[in-house]
């Protein structure tokens, strides 16, 4: 047996650098440069850097990688350990079953808010058709996750953002929704009919201004501060969507928002004394409130 097939960690002063000698030093990497997810991290850059996949990283091991590719994944590491997102690095993200494009116009979206998705799906059937409002829709991610689950059901993204907006009308084509997918610039629900929507999600802003210089760098150096910075005590938005949220959403219809580890009791008030009904919290899969969610009463205007 050839030592590099007898040696995994072979690296270039070993022989032929292959897809787990550079899968392996990759991790070394990012894990001496303090990244929480060294593996994944590793992982990904090398599938995007060789085109290899993961179940060929797995089954072809010892495929010898060409400078190319191994320049590329170079590049790629350097960048992460200045910690810039892998979802910068590569301009995507996974998100629910979706595949998203992102850009430095866009928050990069994370797992947590994959508590709205499944919070918003739990209240319609599959084949029930429904409208939804997205506001402040980013990326789409929301809207489309729950668009592509749900192939009866239409929805609108508004931002204050063009940028963000090119990127979700980008996405929905991607995806092959935008016949079901619409976007508009506008604050909010500002110049929307009242009552004219079935669901109503949200993640806004809700990072208080004196905590976004502490985020970690992936956060306070990549995403925009525009849609981290919920004001002095993060409830800005809030406190600006309750009232929309009302105008807008049919009575009797859900709405879903995204919150911070810490707004639960802050954020209920606020929908609470707006007259919304049935009020819970939602916990994400780290066992951290993340939602609030209710429904505007059949006798609210």
């Amino acid at each position: 047996m050839s030592s590099q097939t007898s040696n995994p960690d072979a690296g270039p002063a070993h022989g032929p650098a292959t897809l787990v000698s550079a899968w392996k030093s990759a991790q070394s990497r990012l894990k001496a440069a303090g990244i929480d997810s060294p593996a994944i991290d590793a992982r990904l850059l090398l599938e995007a850097a060789t085109g290899a996949t993961r179940l060929e990283i797995l089954t072809d091991p010892y495929r010898v990688l060409d400078e190319e590719p191994l320049a590329r994944l170079e590049d790629y590491l350097t960048r992460r350990e200045r910690r810039e997102p892998v979802s910068r690095i590569l301009g995507r993200k996974a998100f629910w079953k979706v595949m998203l494009s992102v850009t430095p116009d866009v928050l990069s979206p994370r797992a947590d808010t994959e508590t709205v998705v499944e919070t918003a799906l739990s209240a319609f059937p599959e084949a029930m058709g429904f409208s939804m409002l997205d506001m402040g829709t980013g990326s789409g991610a929301i809207l489309l996750a729950i668009l592509a689950e749900r192939p009866a059901a239409r929805g609108l993204g508004t931002d204050i953002s063009e940028e963000a907006l090119a990127v979700a009308r980008d996405n929905a084509a991607s995806l092959g929704l935008e016949a079901r997918a619409a976007f508009l610039r506008t604050p909010w629900a500002s110049g929307l009919a009242d009552a004219c929507f079935d669901l109503v999600v949200s993640n806004p802003p809700y990072i208080p201004t004196p905590d976004i210089a502490g985020l970690e760098p992936e956060v306070r150096e990549h995403d925009p501060h525009l849609a981290l910075d919920g004001g002095e005590d993060g409830l800005e938005a809030y406190r600006a969507l309750a009232p929309e949220i009302a105008r807008v959403l049919k009575p009797g219809a859900p709405f879903v928002l995204e919150i911070g580890f810490d707004q639960a009791a802050a954020v209920t008030a606020i929908m609470d004394e707006a007259g919304f009904e049935q009020l819970r919290t939602v916990r994400d899969l780290g066992d951290r409130d993340r939602v609030v969610t209710g429904l505007k009463p059949t006798g609210l205007g």
